[in-house]
């Protein structure tokens, strides 16, 4: 015992010989040191100006806690009836973000198409997305597509209390929608004038993807006055701010802010070949969002001023092509009949330089400014006529040739059915020996997809027993309609009278 007790007496000794004389006998060997702090020194190494042109650190913490408060998450809920006839209806519905997810994505959320095969059985759909708070009375700005067809709309706001939405109007054209909940004293955020915003302007994304709730990214606006063909409505426009922020599934109807937390945009669209972000967001700007929101509020139905042509851009190919002695501004196809182009004397291959002293470049960039104005309002045009440049005046007119606006309950009711309407031709309603009719032109998701097998082509002659000849009397015979309706009509290619019904 004695004898291991000295051996280790020994080692110990040796051992603190060798820690003391290793740094005399190499002076040059490295040790490591490691810091280890309570809170990084350096906040940021990026920089930007504040509004006194100072230079400070660029730091998104303040605006993110300040915008998070006034974007909500959307849970819509949709049941639809699938028939034997028409398992897979829901793969032909308009929607924004078809092109761009793979079916799937698809699959993921809603199962398998064999699970969605029950004949005569109600299919329930959740979709979920994002939206905006606009005012301190619970009014919020989200895209349609997230709230198209839904039967009920649960909103959440940032700090966890959930409301029920009640749809104040939409708007297919721009994949708008109003919505509100009854509750007052939220945080809102203020619009800004998008024209202003500036490409490699700092932008922050913010919204609820993949259900992750007030996720906030950064990035930079790349362009503006984007056309991307992704909205399927027949008045689509599109004239979308792209940024680099990070958008994905779930942020559609989110917020797009400028660094001092105003509303630049409304998060729409990705271009993506996976269905998840790829670099490539698109936003409605401000300035339509605000226009939209004011008509949806003020008549429930949007005022939308058109000129009644058909354009493209000019380039040097179409400026060589057509001769043209501008290689800039948006050239003329084509001028409809009764259209307030026509009115003002603007003519095929024109080409419009100028709205109201704003230069015109592109397609997009014209119908934006357009998509601003109501019926009746009047604007001053400068074109390129060979080598003439002209000044005209037009009076913008409805869709249906006509100053006037439109009417409410008209427009609502045809966007409660999901369906464009058009007369029948004379010579089609004398060849199926009927008095006239209205054609489904085209189906939406709405009442008639929802609850009826009805095809488009569908020539409806009778409503409740009411005979229809055009789609003024159509929209007579529903309007203030409630409960169910029976609507009866042929089809040019089919035997026989055929009967629908839904509930309104």
């Amino acid at each position: 015992m004695k004898s291991y007790f000295i051996s280790g007496i020994v080692a110990l000794v040796v051992t603190l010989g060798v820690i003391w004389a290793a740094p005399q006998i190499l002076p040059n060997a490295k040790t490591l040191k490691i810091e280890h702090l309570d809170g990084a020194p350096v906040k940021s190494s990026l920089y930007t100006l504040n509004e006194n042109n100072e230079i400070v650190p660029l730091d998104f913490t303040d605006i993110a806690e300040k915008v998070m408060d006034a974007v909500v998450h959307i849970k819509s809920t949709h049941t639809e009836n699938y028939s034997s006839r028409q398992p897979q209806q829901y793969r032909e519905l308009p929607d924004p973000f078809r092109d761009f997810f793979r079916d799937d994505f698809f699959d993921q959320f809603f199962g398998p198409p064999d699970q969605r095969q029950f004949p005569d059985q109600p299919q329930v759909r959740i979709g979920t997305g994002s939206g905006v708070i606009i005012n301190d009375e619970g009014y919020i700005v989200t895209n349609n597509h997230v709230i198209s067809n839904a039967d009920d709309i649960e909103v959440t706001l940032h700090d966890n209390r959930v409301y029920k939405a009640t749809v104040i109007g939409t708007d297919p054209s721009t994949d708008l929608a109003l919505i509100q909940v009854k509750e007052n004293g939220l945080h809102s955020l203020p619009f800004v004038n998008s024209d202003e915003v500036r490409v490699g302007e700092w932008v922050l994304a913010v919204g609820n993807p993949f259900n992750l709730n007030s996720t906030v990214t950064a990035g930079i606006v790349s362009a503006k006055s984007r056309n991307i063909n992704i909205l399927r409505d027949q008045y689509a426009i599109e004239s979308f701010i792209q940024t680099d922020a990070a958008i994905n599934p779930g942020n559609s109807g989110g917020a797009l802010v400028n660094l001092q937390g105003g509303l630049i945009g409304i998060s729409t669209a990705i271009a993506s070949p996976t269905g998840s972000y790829a670099g490539y967001g698109f936003a409605v700007p401000s300035n339509i969002v605000n226009k939209v929101v004011d008509d949806l509020f003020k008549y429930g139905v949007v005022q939308r001023g058109y000129l009644g042509v058909t354009i493209r851009g000019v380039d040097g190919n179409l400026a060589k092509e057509k001769d043209l002695e501008v290689n800039r501004g948006v050239f003329i196809d084509s001028v409809a009949e009764n259209s307030a182009a026509l009115d003002a004397g603007i003519k095929v291959g024109d080409v419009i330089l100028k709205i109201d002293d704003v230069e015109v470049s592109t397609a997009p960039e014209l119908q934006e400014i357009i998509a601003r104005h109501r019926p009746g309002d009047q604007l001053n045009l400068k074109i390129a006529r060979g080598k003439q440049q002209l000044d005209l005046k037009v009076e913008l007119k409805n869709r249906e040739g006509e100053v006037k606006f439109l009417a409410k309950n008209r427009e609502e009711i045809f966007n409660v059915l999901g369906a464009e309407f058009e007369d029948v031709e004379k010579d089609v309603a004398k060849k199926l020996e009927i008095e006239g009719g209205v054609r489904v032109k085209k189906l939406y998701p709405g009442k008639l997809t929802k609850h009826t097998e009805i095809r488009e082509g569908f020539i409806i002659t009778k409503v409740d027993g009411q005979v229809i000849k055009n789609t003024e009397e159509l929209a007579k015979a529903l309007e203030n309609k409630k409960g169910g309706v029976l609507i009866e009509g042929v089809y040019e290619d089919l035997p026989g009278d055929y009967y629908y019904a839904f509930g309104l």
